[in-house]
């Protein structure tokens, strides 16, 4: 049995990470959060010496974060976390919130916020703790929203499943992992019993092109979809295909932010950055898990729609 804590467990991967906790005896764990709502210890992320006390008399043994990181308070919130990780008598490994691919130092260029990842990681350096991040490539719950169980917010990207429309990046024939949340959050509750963590671990729910999903998409909604590309000096220059869905956005994520934030995405599809290596997944080490593939979540969502 371990104690585990999950910081940002009222957010998108933190809430997914409790439910699968939920359906567990093993484990024991708390959620902590900016506020004490749904049972959740409140904490304030800007004070070490105070989360370190709620560690050490909790006896939380492994600290998962959660949290979005995608700007200097909550990269400050996130590597206090990780200082009082360090200082609690109780704690001996971390997660760092990561959730996506494996990133190279040339990638702040294009998604400046990822600074904050390695600033995490720098700092989990410095420390005796045992640590990790979960590389899962790009979440599919997206692609069956607002008809799959979920947490994450019904923003398309590439494929408009509502509208049949798709803005593939590059040539779309570049091989892209896909997870569902909560298979990541079974196999981040399954490395737990791991005697060893390596410092990245690698999950893959699916593996496909973007012409082969838009196929299963096609084949799921039962007719064909519009189909543009965006070349790669398209996404170079922060520019996508407007999907019919962005427009409603707009209002809480403005186009001037998510243009360039997908073009970004984009481009490290299309060169490949999201095809991860199958022989590192844990997917080897945990082949009860089995994960839902896109053509069973397509249809499970739009089959008849």
């Amino acid at each position: 049995m371990v104690k585990i804590a999950i910081a940002g467990g009222q957010g998108n991967v933190g809430r997914t990470i409790v439910d699968v906790l939920k359906d567990q005896s093993r484990h024991e764990f708390i959620a902590l959060s900016r506020k004490a709502v749904d049972n959740a210890v409140a904490v304030n992320y800007m004070d070490v010496e105070s989360l370190a006390e709620v560690l050490e008399s909790n006896g939380v043994e492994v600290v998962i974060s959660a949290l979005a990181v995608m700007e200097e308070t909550a990269s400050q919130g996130q590597i206090n976390l990780i200082k009082a990780s360090e200082k609690s008598s109780t704690t001996t490994r971390f997660v760092a919130s990561t959730w996506g691919f494996p990133l190279m130092e040339e990638d702040v260029a294009i998604l400046p916020f990822m600074k904050f990842k390695f600033d995490a990681v720098e700092e989990l350096k410095k420390t005796n703790l045992e640590w990790t991040r979960f590389h899962n490539g790009y979440f599919l719950d997206y692609y069956g929203l607002p008809h799959v169980k979920s947490y994450q917010p019904n923003i398309s990207f590439v494929m408009d499943m509502q509208s049949k429309v798709a803005a593939i990046p590059g040539d779309g024939n570049t091989p892209v992992v896909f997870t569902y949340t909560y298979d990541v959050a079974k196999f981040v509750v399954a490395s737990l019993d791991l005697p060893k963590w390596d410092d990245e671990f690698f999950v893959t729910g699916d593996k496909l092109t973007w012409n082969e999903f838009v196929r299963l998409a096609e084949e799921a909604r039962g007719s064909k979809f519009e189909v543009h590309h965006d070349g790669i000096e398209k996404l170079k220059s922060g520019k996508i295909t407007e999907l019919p869905s962005h427009i409603a956005s707009y209002s809480f994520f403005p186009k001037e932010m998510l243009q360039p934030l997908y073009a970004a995405f984009g481009l490290l599809m299309a060169t490949g950055r999201f095809n991860m290596p199958e022989e590192k997944t844990l997917n080897k080490k945990f082949p009860e898990i089995k994960t839902l593939k896109a053509k069973e979540l397509l249809e499970q969502a739009w089959k008849g729609k």
